[in-house]
Parts: C-alpha cells; structure tokens; sequence
C-alpha cells in the first residue's frame, strides 16, 4: 500500500512529531500535546496519503472548496503565530504564553491554530475521499477537539477567570460557528 518514499516519510515525520510533543508540550506537563500529537499524526498519513490526488480535476467543486480550506489552513497559522508571538513574547519553549491574546484572529476564536489543522485536515480529505481518508479526517478532526479541551482546562489553571470570561465571548474553532 505504501510506497517506500511514503513509508520513510511517515518514519521521519513521526520521529519529529514524537520529540516535537516531548519538548515542547508533554515534557513540561502540558498534556493537550497528546491528542495534539495524534491530530499531527493524521495529517501526516492524509497527506501522504492524498498528495497524488492534489491536482486532479482542478476546477471541480469538491477541489475549489478543498483549495479553499487548505488557503484558510495557512492564513488561520500566520495569522495566529504571528499575534501570537508580537503579544505574548513567549520565552524559549514558545508554548510559555506570558499573557493571554484576545485581539486579531483570537477575538473570534479561542484556538486558530487547531483550527488551522481542521481546515488543512479537511483540505486534505476533499482530494479524494476514500475509506483511509474519511478515517484519518474523523480522527484528525476528534484530537484536535480534545486537544482544545486539554488546552482550555491549562488555560484556566493558569489565567483563571480571566480566561473563562475569554470563552464565554469567543467560539473555539471557528468563527459564529464552533
């Protein structure tokens, strides 16, 4: 089924994914980096899955929404990281936020990172659905879900009502949607 191309690539890529969840969130008891670690995991396979596919009947409308979310996936992330790092001025690990953000893309949602990876996950999917693919956008779409909820009980711990309030006015994932 896998090439060996795909095969060293999820090999590689998983390695990377591993260390990346230790290091960054697990190691420092920030335990959202599990389900996150999956999410990560899904895309990977999905896309290595579907990469052949990206191009194939470029004007269909199953591709144009498809091209549509993969172009929202990358303007949620740089949107995001970008804020992100301008207000929080994290230390080393960049998961060490020093205040919470609530402007720009996070005046509407509470995660756009995560839900950076439901739209690419989603992108992804619409390529070609298949068995593998509905299987590994459900999983993708599950862990990023419990990874906010992992994330937003951290974020309580560490900004208390202030966050709390911060959820009462903001979707999690998508803006007047979720």
């Amino acid at each position: 089924m896998f090439s060996k191309f795909q095969l060293a690539a999820f090999l590689i890529g998983s390695i990377f994914l591993i260390l990346f969840s230790w290091f960054v969130s697990i190691r420092e008891k920030r335990y959202h980096g599990i389900p996150r670690f999956f999410a990560f995991e899904g895309l990977l396979l999905l896309g290595l899955i579907q990469y052949k596919f990206w191009f194939d009947d470029p004007l269909s409308v199953q591709q144009l929404i498809s091209w549509l979310l993969l172009i929202l996936s990358v303007y949620y992330v740089i949107a995001s990281f970008l804020l992100y790092f301008r207000q929080t001025k994290p230390d080393i690990n960049f998961e060490n936020s020093t205040r919470l953000v609530t402007t720009g893309l996070y005046k509407y949602v509470r995660h756009p990172m995560y839900g950076s990876l439901l739209f690419l996950g989603w992108g992804m999917f619409l390529k070609s659905i298949n068995l593998y693919s509905i299987i590994l956008v459900v999983i993708i779409s599950i862990a990023s879900f419990i990874t906010c909820k992992v994330e937003e009980n951290e974020m309580i711990k560490k900004f208390g009502e202030e966050y709390r309030a911060y959820m009462k006015g903001t979707k999690m994932l998508i803006p007047w949607v979720v």
